[in-house]
């Protein structure tokens, strides 16, 4: 049997019930994971069912099987304006979490927010197994400030909930807030290295082709928002230091948001040739994939991430990166090996770092296959599914709380 379709770990069929707030088309580290993750452990023979609210981008449905054969109920329509929105989704979870009660062995809480909240309480009074996973360092801080954040995070602890973490950072974070070390599971993203993988001579010439890129140009890439939370000035000034003395090479920044305008007018006051920086708006996530094989260098210098998708993605490609010195980014990435590190809002470390991996196609290719070996052998969908498919072995063995 292949790896898609053989026998879970388990070896029994299990039926989860997903929550998380948004879901692909949204696209963010935790959307994609719950989309991935859904969709392979159906193909292992599982049953899930994801509970997630009427975002602007999803379509006009309530029930929907999403592309990757995952079926999504779209709950919290009525006012979707500002806190409104999420007390309806929440409550719209909480009786979701009730009237399946018979349909799901397990609850899977991605992401937190008041759904958390609502839902909690309702999966334990019914004896449901739950798992909850926190979307990104710095999160825990920031819910131990919020009142509803804190009681959320008191319920995890005193229910001794499987908080699922996805970097050392973020571990520190929670043993600092009460949590015991044994109550914490780490559990990576996936990236799905069939999707991205090393781009043939031909394909990677045709997509440069297709957009006005030279093929002998050393091309640089940022994939996702347009956000001031990912560093992006910084990550623009540093790519133009080293431009001015790599006259050949090229920033891609591959996505939108409210910093696009900003960014825009911070790119043209960089005296650089036209087309050095290029702004391509949000990309469909079948081209990303091909946005990547045409780059030479990933480039994600934020201050703060969880475990980034996007990265990733890079790495299973076959794209050395230049990286923010991070424990997300660090755990993925040893300096001088997979990539290089640096402040993350150095600009001229960054500068330096994008000029030293222009002049040494010798070393980007070295580090490049280094990454793609380390994304595959440890972040690739089946490995991760692995993983999960233990977590809810342990979490069922475990007797229901009284």
């Amino acid at each position: 049997m292949t790896p898609q379709t053989r026998l879970p770990i388990l070896g029994t069929r299990l039926r989860i019930l997903l929550v998380i707030d948004t879901y692909p088309p949204q696209l963010g580290g935790s959307e994609i994971e719950a989309q991935r993750v859904g969709a392979g452990l159906i193909r292992r023979g599982h049953q899930v069912e994801v509970l997630c609210s009427a975002a602007p981008l999803m379509p006009p449905v309530r029930d929907w099987t999403d592309p990757e054969g995952v079926p999504v109920t779209i709950l919290g329509r009525r006012g979707m304006e500002g806190s409104s929105k999420d007390r309806n989704f929440a409550k719209e979870v909480a009786l979701e979490l009730w009237r399946r009660r018979r349909r799901y062995d397990v609850v899977y809480f991605l992401m937190q927010g008041l759904q958390v909240l609502a839902g909690l309480p309702v999966a334990r009074l019914l004896r449901k197994p739950i798992v909850m996973k926190i979307s990104g360092s710095g999160v825990i801080p920031m819910m131990r400030s919020r009142r509803a954040g804190a009681v959320e995070l008191d319920w995890l602890r005193q229910w001794n909930i499987p908080l699922l973490l996805l970097n050392q950072g973020m571990m520190e974070e929670a043993v600092a807030d009460g949590f015991a070390r044994e109550q914490l599971v780490w559990m990576p993203n996936p990236v799905d290295n069939e999707v991205f993988r090393p781009a043939s001579p031909h394909e990677r010439e045709e997509w440069r082709r297709r957009h006005d890129l030279p093929q002998d140009a050393r091309v640089a890439i940022y994939v996702g928002r347009l956000a001031q939370e990912k560093g992006l000035p910084g990550l623009l000034r540093g790519f133009a230091e080293a431009a001015r003395q790599a006259p050949n090479s090229v920033l891609l920044l591959v996505g939108d948001g409210n910093l696009g305008p900003e960014l825009e007018s911070l790119a043209a006051q960089q005296s650089l040739a036209p087309g050095q920086i290029r702004f391509t708006g949000r990309a469909p996530a079948s081209d990303v994939p091909r946005w990547l094989s045409a780059s030479d260098i990933y480039a994600l210098t934020s201050p703060s991430e969880g475990l980034p998708c996007a990265l990733l993605e890079a790495m299973a490609t076959g794209l050395p990166s230049v990286v923010s010195a991070i424990p997300a980014c660090l755990q993925l990435i040893d300096d001088g090996v997979h990539g290089l590190a640096v402040g993350w809002n150095d600009v001229d470390a960054i500068g330096r770092a994008f000029l030293r991996l222009f002049g040494d196609p010798g070393l980007c290719a070295a580090m490049g296959a280094a990454a793609r070996d380390r994304a595959v052998a440890n972040y690739s969908t089946d490995v991760v599914l692995d993983h999960y498919e233990r977590l809810f072995a342990n979490v069922l063995a475990r007797k229901p709380p009284a």
